[in-house]
């Protein structure tokens, strides 16, 4: 690449650090600009809401690199800095401050932000999302003040705020449409295993119910629900999903589809525009779907694909074929889920549920699309390979410990 080039990165998050970096291992010695508006250099977002909210970790854990990184690889990292307009025309992006900085190749890697409630009572003071490492901060100091938290939201963020919550030591109510925490995405069988680790924990679940408002006189004092019944509490944590934040993409005219829309090389409508981690839409070669996932290993993998292929040219790109991947900590109960599952006919479990020590496979037509290892460490490679393979498998070999994984790949 000519030294002439600028490649400009918006979005200063795991995604946009990890693409800055490749960019300079790959060889690029064209000028690298990283802008975010927050005022941290990046930082991984995962235990935001795990061991820094407790306290456990400091921020020294979090940020993706060292403080003198971006100033030795030459990286202009500009942060609390907000881009206001992309133009894709004159191939131009504008700060907040009228600046324009002219780019070679852009990459958005802007995120998501949290889904707010519209409801009265929302705006009260200490009702709380988490997204941020001040976030984090705050929640902290209003848990440890307070006497009980409630949780609105039973998905991967309010069911991990909830355990730091008790782990912490306060009272803790979580209320959720779902019968079940996490219900969308494990489905009823896998998500009970979750339901009753809280319970055993002490959190008060109000599932199958939805809130009506937050009350409160001068600061939220509780969560009124659809049936009348008020659920106190001097913190509420709202928990309710994200939304990506797409709105320099929509303004310059890219095409969206429930994010920034890319195809397999993570390329936009835009020429010479790449989008990459929970913003991008991106083309699945395998599952043959369009999937925008929301987690950390997305975000590091994305922003490294992202910066070959600005680099590259047409005939060389390199498809993003990661494997979908999350994990989540909750309490005593660590997992790992590998694949895409949003329909499936069957659950298979192997191992034993009740003692939180089994895999879970979710499968159509006699397919793995995903699998789930609950405090089982040694088995991820057979699954990801299980996966992968496509095959048709027989149930009653999956459910039995005795058959080895690999005999099924």
């Amino acid at each position: 690449m000519a030294s002439a080039q600028t490649f400009v990165i918006v979005g200063a998050s795991l995604a946009g650090a990890k693409a800055a970096e490749t960019l300079r291992a790959e060889g690029f010695d064209g000028r690298v600009m990283l802008i975010g508006e927050e005022t941290e250099r990046p930082y991984e977002r995962p235990l935001l809401s795990k061991e820094y909210l407790r306290g456990e970790k400091p921020a020294a854990k979090l940020y993706v690199h060292d403080e003198g990184f971006y100033t030795d690889n030459d990286i202009e990292l500009l942060t609390g800095t907000h881009v206001a307009s992309v133009d894709t025309g004159t191939r131009e992006v504008t700060l907040q401050d009228g600046s324009r900085i002219p780019y070679s190749r852009l990459l958005l890697s802007t995120g998501a932000a949290p889904r707010r409630l519209l409801l009265p009572g929302a705006d009260l003071p200490g009702v709380r999302y988490l997204r941020r490492m001040g976030d984090s901060d705050a929640l902290r100091a209003a848990i440890t003040a307070s006497s009980r938290v409630v949780v609105i939201g039973a998905g991967w963020i309010g069911s991990e705020v909830a355990a730091c919550a008790r782990q912490m030591g306060a009272e803790v109510a979580i209320i959720a449409p779902d019968a079940v925490p996490l219900e969308r995405v494990l489905g009823p069988k896998v998500g009970a295993v979750y339901r009753d680790l809280h319970a055993e924990h002490g959190v008060d679940l109000h599932l199958s119910t939805r809130v009506e408002a937050i009350v409160g006189v001068g600061a939220a004092q509780g969560v009124r629900t659809t049936d009348g019944s008020v659920v106190e509490g001097d913190v509420v944590v709202v928990g309710v999903g994200v939304s990506p934040r797409d709105e320099l993409a929509r303004d310059a005219g890219l095409t969206l589809a429930d994010g920034i829309l890319v195809d397999e090389f993570l390329r936009t409508s835009a020429p010479d525009v790449f989008a990459a981690g929970d913003v991008a839409a991106t083309w699945n070669t395998m599952y043959h779907t369009r999937i925008r996932m929301e987690h950390w290993a997305n975000a590091l993998n994305q922003g490294q694909t992202a910066a070959r292929n600005m680099l590259s040219q047409d005939s060389h790109f390199t498809p993003y074929a990661k494997l979908p991947y999350f994990y989540s900590d909750q309490y005593d109960l660590g997992m790992e889920y590998n694949g895409y599952a949003t329909g499936w006919d069957r659950v298979v479990l192997r191992g034993d549920r009740y003692g939180r020590e089994f895999l879970a496979f979710w499968l159509k037509d006699g397919r793995v699309l995903a699998a789930m290892n609950a405090n089982v460490w040694d088995q991820g490679d057979h699954i990801k390979a299980l996966v992968r393979s496509c095959a048709t498998i027989d149930t009653d070999a999956l459910a039995d410990p005795s058959v080895p994984l690999a005999d099924l790949a």
